[in-house]
């Protein structure tokens, strides 16, 4: 307890404030930009035929999204590491609110993959930097305040869902997206003026025991020697690190981008598509803040153990009961998937920091984060060409497959030493 009044009173000797606004500030940017992967599949349908164009011919939209987001996290990460998060924030606010404003105007399909290409350079931007906020100021609390972020993320959409869907056939679509965009933007920039890192030595005199105690006791690992990139990559944690986040995001990405299609391919009422997404994303922010809090006081690697292996089980379900016709178990479903799936994003960074420290934590997480990208491939554009060549069924219990093989691999890991 003395650790956790030592961080907050040094917090507000460096701020003038408390250091949960700088979580706030941080949330409401994660929230805004949560359209961009939770509201996809709401839109590329009314995009579609707005374009007059097939629906394939978008699918490699979200892979893009992606691709981008998760790529441009490592530089951003370096830069915000040494130079802050106030700048970059501002850079972001204006390519993610752009992005959504200018699909409003978008005429030509090569239009909608570059700006939303765009607002995914955005959307890596506040995402590396809400997430290390926290992991900067709360070395006490790093499951807590990650979830808040990474709460706000999924369940932020939750906002927007219901609105798309409610005025995708109602001549409306364009100025929905204006909206959007000018609220994503604005927001995003009063969020970043907010913001700002703590100096290096803020805790330089904290003895072995308060740095201990601060990455969670017996929960986290002793993180008094501070790991750059470099030393990262040399260690075989990593590795594991690396490839069950992408396997696990295969599984996770297959729900969000389809959840919808997958749904009405069963011939569920549409009522199901949309509460399924909806309850997605609220589910999704749920369980990050409650599973983020809860690994400050148990083992992180064995809450990703069993997240990873439960969620695969929920793909299973997903398959079963829609095969079933069941609209209200497929909902359950879905919920029970997304709770399991989504505190990954709250436990990996929470992990990277207790095994590798703080310092470099915004470049650290993003070289684990990369893996969202394959994650992305297998989730998007490789499980269309599967659903189109042996359909939905066995694209949806592949995705099972993988979630339960990152939780048997992350059984494997332990401190670096």
């Amino acid at each position: 307890m003395a650790s956790d009044i030592d961080h907050g009173t040094r917090a507000k000797e460096v701020l003038g404030r408390s250091r949960w606004w700088q979580v706030v500030a941080a949330a409401l940017m994660m929230g805004l930009i949560s359209p961009y992967q939770y509201v996809w599949s709401s839109i590329e349908g009314p995009l579609a035929a707005d374009l007059n164009v097939q629906l394939s011919a978008l699918s490699v939209v979200f892979t893009l999204f992606v691709a981008i987001q998760s790529l441009s996290q490592f530089p951003v990460g370096i830069w915000r590491d040494n130079h802050g998060p106030r700048t970059i924030s501002l850079v972001a606010g204006v390519l993610a609110g752009g992005g959504y404003l200018g699909l409003a105007y978008a005429t030509a399909i090569w239009q909608v993959y570059l700006l939303y290409s765009l607002g995914a350079l955005g959307v890596g931007i506040v995402y590396t930097v809400a997430v290390n906020t926290a992991l900067k100021w709360f070395p006490d609390k790093r499951g807590l305040t990650t979830g808040i972020g990474t709460m706000a993320f999924a369940a932020g959409s939750a906002v927007f869902i219901p609105y798309v869907r409610a005025n995708t056939g109602l001549g409306a679509y364009s100025e929905v997206l204006r909206n959007m965009g000018l609220l994503i933007g604005v927001g995003i920039l009063v969020g970043a003026v907010a913001l700002r890192d703590p100096p290096e030595d803020w805790l330089a005199d904290d003895d072995d025991d308060q740095r201990t105690a601060a990455n969670g006791g017996t929960a986290t690992a002793d993180t008094r020697r501070q790991y750059t990139p470099r030393e990262v990559l040399r260690t075989w944690q990593f590795w594991i690190l690396f490839v069950t986040f992408t396997f696990v995001n295969a599984a996770g990405l297959l729900v969000t981008a389809k959840v919808v299609s997958f749904a009405q391919s069963f011939g569920l009422a549409a009522a199901v598509a949309t509460t399924s997404a909806t309850v997605l994303a609220l589910v999704g922010g749920l369980s990050r803040i409650v599973v983020g809090g809860v690994s400050d006081r148990v083992s992180r690697k064995w809450a990703i153990v069993v997240m990873s292996l439960v969620s695969g089980l929920g793909l299973f379900a997903m398959v079963w009961l829609g095969r079933l016709g069941s609209g209200v178990g497929f909902i359950a479903a879905v919920v029970v998937t997304t709770f399991f799936w989504s505190p990954q994003f709250t436990l990996y960074p929470s992990l990277v920091g207790d095994y590798y420290g703080e310092a470099n934590s915004s470049s650290n997480y993003a070289l684990v984060y990369m893996g969202k990208v394959g994650g992305g491939v297998l989730g998007g554009a490789v499980a269309g060409w599967l659903i189109a060549v042996a359909g939905w069924t066995p694209t949806f219990l592949a995705g099972g497959v993988l979630a339960i093989l990152a939780g048997l691999m992350s059984i494997a890991l332990k401190p670096p030493e």
